[in-house]
């Protein structure tokens, strides 16, 4: 996909500010990966810091979300300077947590036309014509998102390029529900923006129907949220060789980590040790119950 043309090395890294956009998130570790103080300025500093070594180092994708508390702010004070990074960003979950550690729920899911528009008015409001790929947050099979046709003739119009993530045990089957979907003829959705990793690969074979009906593949949660953080280089590495991935983010909170997932770009095929994977459902189970922090 043209969004992506040109992306060698480092540049296939991509950077998702998903654990520095909010002071809550599910990756593990985070009590010492982040500050104690984790106010929106110690965010924003941090967020700021990684910005700039993943930029240094030859990363060009930036990936942002409405429900990523302060992502998008924190991105956009960020670009100024920087024309030639990429930016992504998703509408579809609604950020509730208010800036705090625990809550009730920290974000609500909702992929209704009203949500788009607002969301879209949003994050325009900050990005402006930055943004260059808007997808839709975290589809499932029973997603409104799949068959609202009102919805898909507003995605055609924003002046984004028009993705979507996925997320569940039931990936393959909302990629290729999505993979079909045309408006005026043309497609739809020109990326998909996937979890994949050696515990959960099991949307490797849709993804490579993606990659080979001309889409762009954005891979997330390589390292399965931390669980994988001990290999963090191979387990990037892993989703680096596979022939249909176009971008791997890295979801790094400090810069040691951020230098150590950059290191996957010079890792051959077989530096990647075998690991067993876990059943799909068995996977997002696992990953439901990882607790807030």
């Amino acid at each position: 996909m043209e969004f992506f043309d040109g992306l060698t090395g480092a540049a296939r890294i991509g950077l998702g500010l998903a654990a520095v956009g909010r002071p809550a998130y599910i990756n593990l570790g985070r009590e010492a990966d982040l500050p104690a103080d984790r106010s929106v300025d110690a965010m924003r500093d941090r967020a700021h810091e990684l910005l700039d070594q993943a930029y240094a180092a030859g990363v060009r994708y930036f990936d942002v979300a409405r429900s990523y508390g302060r992502s998008e702010e924190f991105l956009a004070s960020w670009l100024p300077g920087h024309d030639d990074a990429l930016v992504g960003s998703k509408w579809g979950y609604t950020y509730t947590a208010n800036w705090q550690l625990k809550a009730e729920a920290h974000e609500v899911k909702d992929h209704s036309v009203a949500t788009f528009d607002r969301q879209l008015a949003e994050t325009r409001a900050l990005l402006g014509d930055r943004l260059g790929l808007y997808q839709i947050h975290s589809v499932t099979p029973d997603s409104p998102a799949l068959t609202d046709k009102a919805l898909h003739r507003r995605l055609s119009g924003q002046g984004a390029v028009v993705g979507l993530s996925t997320s569940g045990p039931r990936q393959a089957d909302a990629i290729r529900a999505a993979l079909g979907i045309e408006v005026d003829g043309e497609p739809l959705f020109r990326s998909v923006q996937a979890t994949w990793n050696l515990l959960e690969p099991s949307a490797g074979p849709a993804l490579a129907e993606a990659h080979a009906s001309g889409r762009a593949v954005i891979v997330k949660e390589a390292m399965a949220n931390g669980r994988l953080a001990a290999r963090d280089a191979e387990a990037l590495a892993a989703a680096l060789h596979q022939p249909w991935a176009t971008v791997v983010l890295s979801g790094a909170a400090t810069a040691a980590q951020l230098t150590s997932n950059l290191g996957a770009a010079g890792l051959g095929p077989s530096s990647v040790r075998p690991v067993e994977a876990e059943p799909a459902e068995l996977y997002w189970a696992t990953r439901a119950a990882l607790p807030w922090g």
